[in-house]
């Protein structure tokens, strides 16, 4: 591991950014006057907004150390998950977003009621809140303390996030959604700059592409690896893969959150589409990091600090401390929208079902205390993780076991009125035992070192996808249809395509979002053939 050294400028830098997104929060607490401003920013935001809050909110520590670390152990194949990614940010643009956005929802758990009832939303808002605690701010937390412990190593991961989780918490208690977007804005710009620094440094230091490829071997610069691969098996990109990047992309609060503030349909699929563009640009500025990182530290002690090395070891005074900015930025964006989609969750698909007739005083502080508590429970595991083999295999996992099933309510139940909610519930009960004895199985091998006869997760979660989606229809077409719903605003039908058709028409090309979600497909294709 290289030696660190950080200069006063690095510090002045770092402290200019810290006082930068607390400054936002101070600045967006006096512009939120309602709960819609407080939650979802006013639903004003324009699609370089959401774009950018998307990419940030995703690609924040957990991507940034994760990506690299897969990287390093196992090459290009971990970049499978940004690639897919991008295709279902299109399915999202075109499927899903506009009747979200009809129905006017606070919570993507909502639209659930709306189409199958509360038991449906009560059960996927109280996942969701689990995941963004134990998975998406825990991680966050846990990745970045990482790198900032390698520039305070006097201080120990659990101090390190414990004051990160005061300052996320902090700012974003007081702006709310508006405060997090924005900031995100910025933290992708510089996440991006700074992503690009460490790039190049690496690449020169390595001594160009001719020699990665006689260093790593073409195999590890390969996306698409064999069936047989422990890694990353080709077929699990259509039933792991898929289903974790729906699950995350389509239906965590924790990114729709942005598109539901959009401050039209055209806007947020816009804005989709832009972080499904930026996404493809992580092969080049997160993955292939990692791999130039196992060229120049072969005998590192943890692949989890392939990108940490590089930073500490290739940037000059200056551009350490925008770098570690950069990363603290990253850092930022997964703590601040977890704790922003948790909050929002518990406030409208619980608190307000019990207390429809609070007023905004009591509704912010009913929040704001739940924000508290989200926190603490957060840092409590994020040191945790430590004990997981692979970091990226423990987000991975987790996933994997826990939303096939919620996937199924989706898919088939935005395209047919017949799937009911007697269905849904059948596959929720079903799921739940499913992804339960999956994941204490998993605990069980890991505690006891037998031999784990479960196959791939990837497979798994499409096997219990399967068994999912065959409960959820089955039982609804034994069962009466669902009557009394307003299907025009829960079903997509081939009018509400010949009236988009209509709109689009007016439009020049370049904006046509059906032309630019070819276009993305296009350079996704040209990705694979290449690599």
């Amino acid at each position: 591991m290289p030696d660190v050294s950080i200069s006063l400028i690095d510090y002045i830098l770092i402290a200019v950014y810290f006082s930068f997104v607390i400054g936002l929060g101070f600045y967006f607490r006096n512009q939120s006057k309602s709960e819609e401003d407080y939650f979802l920013a006013g639903r004003a935001l324009t699609w370089p907004i959401i774009g950018f809050s998307l990419f940030a909110s995703n690609m924040g520590s957990i991507s940034l150390i994760g990506l690299a670390e897969s990287g390093y152990r196992s090459g290009f194949a971990v970049f499978s998950y940004e690639w897919m990614a991008t295709i279902v940010l299109i399915l999202f643009a075109i499927f899903f977003l506009p009747y979200y956005l009809k129905n006017k929802i606070y919570t993507i758990p909502e639209f659930l009621e709306l189409r199958y009832g509360r038991f449906a939303r009560s059960y996927f808002s109280g996942v969701t809140m689990f995941l963004n605690v134990f998975i998406d701010i825990a991680s966050g937390l846990f990745a970045g303390a990482l790198v900032v412990k390698m520039a305070f190593p006097e201080l120990s991961l659990t101090t390190i996030i414990w004051v990160i989780s005061i300052v996320a918490m902090f700012y974003t208690m007081l702006g709310g959604l508006a405060s997090v977007v924005y900031s995100d804005t910025i933290q992708a710009i510089l996440l991006i700059i700074s992503s690009i620094v460490v790039t190049i440094s690496a690449f020169n230091a390595v001594g160009g592409w001719d020699n990665i490829v006689a260093s790593v071997g073409s195999e590890h610069l390969s996306i698409i690896r064999p069936a047989d691969d422990p890694d990353l098996p080709w077929p699990g990109l259509f039933s792991g893969v898929f289903l974790l990047g729906f699950y995350f992309w389509v239906t965590n609060q924790f990114i729709a959150q942005r598109a539901l503030a959009s401050k039209s349909t055209r806007e947020g699929q816009w804005g989709a589409l832009f972080a499904g563009f930026l996404k493809l640009f992580t092969l080049f500025i997160m993955v292939l990091p990692g791999v130039m990182a196992l060229m120049l530290y072969p005998e590192l002690d943890e692949a989890v600090n392939a990108y940490p090395a590089l930073i500490f070891d290739l940037l000059p005074v200056g551009l350490l401390g925008l770098t570690l900015a950069g990363f603290i930025a990253a850092l930022m964006s997964s703590v601040d929208s977890g704790l922003n989609s948790a909050t929002t969750l518990f406030t409208y698909d619980f608190y307000k079902k019990f207390r429809p007739d609070a007023d905004l005083k009591q509704t912010m502080a009913v929040s704001k205390v739940v924000m508290f508590g989200l926190t603490i429970v957060a840092a409590l595991w994020a040191p945790q993780i430590v004990k997981f083999e692979s970091f990226w295999d423990y987000l991975q996992m987790v996933l994997s076991f826990i939303c096939p099933p919620i996937v199924a309510l989706f898919v088939f139940g935005l395209f047919s009125k017949r799937i009911n909610t007697k269905g849904a519930n059948a596959s929720i009960i079903t799921g739940v035992a499913l992804s339960l004895m999956s994941l204490f199985y998993k605990i069980y091998v890991n505690i006891t070192g037998v031999e784990d006869i479960l196959p791939h997760y990837l497979y798994l979660a499409g096997i219990i996808f399967i068994v999912c989606s065959i409960i959820l229809v089955g039982v609804s077409l034994l069962t009466p249809p669902d009557e009394g719903k307003d299907w025009k605003k829960l079903i997509y039908d081939r009018s509400f395509f010949d009236a988009e058709t209509v709109e689009l028409a007016d439009l020049p090309w370049y904006y046509n979002y059906r032309y630019q979600s070819v276009g993305l497909l296009i350079l996704v294709a040209a990705l694979l053939i290449i690599f």
